[in-house]
Parts: C-alpha cells; sequence; structure tokens
C-alpha cells in the first residue's frame, strides 16, 4: 500500500513555529539604513540670494591674527565676504586693506543659533585654491565664547583643514588640554585628495559619547575612540562631551597658513549645503 502522503498536525505546527522563529530573528538583524538611523534637525541649502541667513549663522569679526598670526581681518555681513548666489555660499577672501590687514575675508559660525552634542554633520564644499589660503570646517565648544574654559582645555573638533602650501591635503584633527598641536600631540589624520579644488566633497563627522568618526563623501576617513592608546579619557583628553558650535572661514597666511601668493585673489570656498542629524 503507498504511504500516508498527509503530515500529522503535530509535526505541521513544529514546522510552522520554527519558520516563524527564523523570520523573527532574521528581521532582529535587519541593518538600518543611514536616513533611519540619523534625522536631520538642522540645515542650510542655500536656496535663496543675498547675505547668510541671520537666523541660522552669525559673524566673528576681527583682525587679531587669531592666535595663529593669521593676516586676514573677519568682516562682518559683508556681501564681498560671505554672500548666497544660485544655491552656494561663498566665502570669499579678498586682497583688500582694512584697518590692520591687507586682506579681508569671512568666519560664518552657528553660535547661539544651533549648538551640537553628539550627532552627524555634514558639509558639502569646495576648497580655494592658492598659497595662502586655509579653508576650515571645524568646532569649538559654548564654554570657550561663554568664557568658562580656555583654549585647548575646552576642545577643538576639525573636521576638515586644508592649506594651500600643500594643495591636496586634507587634515582631520581633535584638540585638547593634552592633546594638541601647540604640543604637538594632537590626534590628527591626513591624506591626500587630486579633485578639492574642482569637485565639492562631502566633509562629515559621525559622533557619539565613545567615539569620533570622521568621513569624507560618506566613506570613513578616520576615527579616534575615546580612552584609545591609553589616552586620557577625562576632560584634559576627551572634552567632548559637550555642547559644540560649527564654523566655517576662510584664513589667509598665518603659522600654517604660510606665505601668501598675492596674484589668487580674490579666492573662495564655496558651500552647497550644511546638515545636522540627531538619532
Amino acid at each position: 500500500m503507498p504511504r500516508n502522503k498527509y503530515i500529522p498536525i503535530g509535526l505541521l505546527i513544529f514546522f510552522t513555529l520554527l519558520s516563524s522563529r527564523a523570520i523573527t530573528s532574521q528581521k532582529n538583524h535587519e541593518v538600518k539604513t543611514d536616513s533611519e538611523i540619523w534625522k536631520l534637525v538642522w540645515s542650510d541649502e542655500f536656496n535663496y540670494s543675498g547675505l547668510p541667513d541671520s537666523s541660522k549663522w552669525n559673524y566673528e569679526v576681527g583682525g587679531h591674527g587669531w592666535g595663529n598670526n593669521e593676516k586676514q581681518f573677519y568682516l562682518e555681513k559683508s556681501l564681498e565676504n560671505s554672500f548666497v548666489k544660485e544655491g552656494l555660499l561663498h566665502v570669499v577672501a579678498l586682497r583688500k586693506e582694512f584697518k590692520n590687514s591687507k586682506y579681508t575675508s569671512s568666519k560664518l559660525t552657528t553660535y547661539k543659533r544651533i549648538s551640537v552634542q553628539y550627532g552627524k554633520i555634514e558639509v558639502m564644499a569646495k576648497l580655494p585654491k592658492g598659497k595662502g589660503t586655509w579653508p576650515a570646517i571645524w568646532m569649538l565648544p559654548e564654554s570657550l565664547q561663554e568664557k568658562r574654559e580656555r583654549w585647548p582645555l575646552c576642545g577643538e573638533i576639525d573636521i576638515m583643514e586644508h592649506v594651500g602650501k600643500n594643495p591636496g591635503s586634507i587634515h582631520t584633527s581633535l584638540h585638547s588640554e593634552l592633546y594638541n598641536h601647540v604640543k604637538g600631540t594632537q590626534i590628527t589624520h591626513f591624506e591626500k585628495f587630486q579633485d578639492v579644488f574642482d569637485t565639492f566633497h562631502k566633509y562629515a563627522i559621525e559622533w557619539s559619547d565613545k567615539s569620533i568618526r570622521f568621513l569624507i563623501d560618506d566613506k570613513l576617513f578616520f576615527e579616534s575612540v575615546k580612552g584609545q592608546d591609553g589616552r586620557i579619557s577625562t576632560n584634559e583628553g576627551w572634552p567632548f562631551d559637550k555642547p559644540y558650535y560649527l564654523i566655517l572661514n576662510l584664513a589667509i597666511g598665518g603659522n600654517w597658513g604660510g606665505e601668501v601668493d598675492e596674484a589668487i585673489f580674490p579666492v573662495e570656498m564655496q558651500i552647497d549645503y550644511v546638515r545636522i542629524y540627531q538619532r
């Protein structure tokens, strides 16, 4: 006689439960997409014209060298030095005398507009070319502005720095009381890129209470982990557990910028967008 082709009901229930558990396990191990992990909380897409949006940007003003013997004077609300046009923010340095400086430029910040403690910051930028240029995308804490801490105890996060005397070398750095450029102990990394003057690149950080990851065009560029390699993880060695604000500026000359080629002006850094995300 042929065998019974029907599966016993108990065996059917067993296979159904096993299948259900496998599907549940698979769902629990699914990787979330970037958009599911990070939620946009602030941005400037520069889809307007004129001066940078004053509800989003503040200025720092002055020509005192900024601790680095820089040669520019940063002006406030100067349409020659910072303006939005055709979807881009232009941060422009000019060969123009102002007070005790031979050059003018702009330094935009989000201080008193938005501060961040942990999150993801993205800046899509095209960099200026020429000896003497020193564009930067970086962050300082509110505690410095409010005179509760001095530099470098307060900390500093350099998302992107470039000096024109070393064309294409992109630097990222972290500074603290124990680990900073004055002592030559800063946490830093740099690599050379061929097209930073002609192409927009996305410079970003992903910042948590455990680490800061630096990314260029969504690819990991460098990562620093709290307490890594025996480093001190208190405020003296890891001052990155407090609110910071973002800075965009174009410096000229100075200790690192070096000799200035007078033929490069006007010269500018262009920004396509700035976006801040949090989990």
